[in-house]
């Protein structure tokens, strides 16, 4: 089987992929550093991302693209449309296009987002 690297990551057959997502190279993003499985391949329907929360998480929104957060480690707040939700593990979060979000404190997370991330799609006010 080929294997991607970068963002894609893992292996690529006819029918599926497999992504090690602690194996894939973190890149800075709005809330922290995101390992990116299933990106940038525009045959895909959803991406998935292993995301680090900063502290310093940036309030971002995407017009096209919903996203699911679920909280893996840490507590800590997600900021939706300026309201401050308690989130701790195993917390799921659906967020529609056009929602003002951001991650606060320090978390671990899995964002699915859907259609797969598309870096043109990240709106800052």
């Amino acid at each position: 089987m080929p294997s991607n690297n970068g963002e894609q990551g893992g292996q690529v057959a006819s029918s599926y992929e497999v992504c090690q997502l602690d194996e894939v190279p973190p890149v800075p993003c709005p809330c922290g550093l995101a390992r990116r499985g299933f990106a940038g391949r525009p045959e895909n329907v959803a991406s998935v991302h292993l995301v680090d929360i900063k502290r310093e998480a940036k309030v971002h929104y995407h017009k096209g693209m919903t996203e699911i957060y679920v909280v893996l480690e840490g507590e800590g707040f997600i900021e939706l449309d300026g309201v401050q939700v308690a989130v701790k593990p195993l917390t799921a979060v659906y967020i529609k296009p056009g929602c003002r979000h951001r991650a606060i404190g320090n978390l671990r997370i899995i964002n699915l987002p859907v259609p797969p991330f598309d870096p043109q799609d990240e709106w800052f006010d």
